[in-house]
């Protein structure tokens, strides 16, 4: 029986082959997820605190969840403009600098003495998330022979769920009991922590001397790569529509008291961390296969949760069922993006993050919107699980190009 979709997909050999001493591979990669860890800490912990942070700067919590979509729109902006502008540089150095922006990013959030300028201050923050991710994932997949690239890039990114289990609930609870902008300048001191991590840990990655903006910029030019981007904007916006509204969810549909808020967000911690590990194995065997399963089945557990969220032990296993599967389908597409962006490996590899915070922001929005409009807090589930079932309409037709343009990736299942 010939499968319509290969069992491999795995970055080509454009990725640059480093020391591979399983000492050596391993540290670096811990110093690398500890930066995936801040970076996790301060995505998630907005929308822990976004009663508290709405309250102390006066607004509403719908208006307050305009600064998730700032920080998204950050990631947005800087994710393409840094990695067309820096494919050239050193990658150990790139990082370095891209933590030490992030680091006074967070700290202007914790300085901001009002609305405007906390927006402002979180889009700042924002702008080295995606470059971050994407070159950290290439020195990883650099580190590792080509079978195992897969799970190279899942243990980066698994700093993401581990923040979700250690560092959104710790930097939540911190928030609650010494003000929202502890939260922010505990965030400031990781990012410092990881500095010191990378530069002593991480081996010295030469970028791209042949990259060009031209050439970086060259891999919009495949369908496959916008398609693949697509999936992530409309699709994951589906967990960012219901996740940032978490809180209110959990204090007025399920009826606990606001001391139950970090619970939630450990649930999607676990789910993401086991989510990681699995996605990176599944990423391994098929990229395309497992982004389907990831889309199809968040769609699922996001209308699910709009059952579940009156139930307090459902709801908790909902959310983690929820970011478990979202986990799978963020490693299918970074592998999906470093593999179809050709010689652009540094844009393909940061515009994953960049998608996925067009779909943060795209998910925080339309989930405000259904709230404002008087339809309750489990109205953004709904919205979410059309938003997934969109990404996976996206998704079939680029399975189908991929049939018609490559007929020779498939292989007999």
């Amino acid at each position: 029986m010939t499968s319509a979709l290969p069992t491999t997909e795995l970055p080509d050999a454009g990725v640059p082959d480093v020391d591979r001493n399983t000492r050596h591979v391993t540290l670096a990669t811990l110093a690398l997820a500890m930066g995936g860890f801040a970076i996790g800490t301060t995505e998630f912990v907005t929308m822990g605190l976004l009663p508290e942070m709405a309250d102390g700067v006066g607004v509403s919590i719908p208006t307050a969840g305009h600064l998730i979509s700032a920080y998204a729109i950050g990631v947005v902006v800087g994710a393409p403009l840094i990695a067309v502008l820096a494919a050239r540089l050193p990658r150990r150095g790139l990082l370095l600098a891209l933590m030490v922006a992030f680091a006074v990013g967070n700290a202007a959030s914790a300085l901001a003495g009002s609305f405007g300028l906390l927006v402002a201050a979180r889009f700042f923050a924002g702008l080295p998330h995606g470059a971050f991710f994407g070159v950290a994932s290439l020195v990883a997949a650099s580190m590792v022979a080509p079978s195992r690239r897969g799970r190279a890039v899942s243990m980066v990114m698994l700093g993401l769920p581990i923040a979700n289990i250690v560092g959104v609930p710790a930097a939540t609870w911190m928030g609650q009991q010494l003000g929202w902008r502890s939260a922010y300048w505990a965030v400031s001191v990781l990012g410092v922590l990881t500095i010191a991590l990378v530069a002593a840990f991480v081996p010295s990655v030469p970028g791209d001397r042949a990259a060009t903006g031209r050439r970086e910029l060259k891999a919009f030019a495949n369908a496959q790569v916008w398609l693949t981007l697509l999936v992530g904007a409309i699709g994951f916006g589906g967990m960012f529509a219901m996740y940032s509204y978490i809180a209110p969810t959990v204090t007025d549909v399920t009826g606990l008291p606001s001391s139950s808020i970090p619970w939630f967000l450990l649930a999607f911690g676990l789910g993401g961390t086991v989510g990681t590990f699995v996605g990176g194995r599944l990423a391994d065997w098929s990229v395309l296969r497992s982004m389907v399963v990831g889309s199809a089945g968040m769609g699922l557990m996001l209308a699910l949760f709009t059952v579940t969220a009156h139930q307090p032990l459902a709801a908790w296993t909902t959310v983690f069922l929820v970011a478990l599967i979202a986990s799978v389908l963020v490693v299918s597409l970074q592998m999906r993006l470093m593999h179809v962006a050709g010689d652009a490996q540094t844009l393909g590899a940061a515009m994953n993050h960049a998608s996925l915070n067009v779909a943060n922001a795209l998910g925080a929005w339309l989930g405000g919107l259904v709230i404002a409009a008087g339809w309750g807090y489990t109205a953004p589930s709904w919205v979410g699980a059309g938003l997934s079932f969109g990404g996976l309409l996206v998704l079939a037709a680029s399975v189908l190009l991929h049939r018609r343009t490559a007929p020779a990736a498939s292989t007999t299942a």
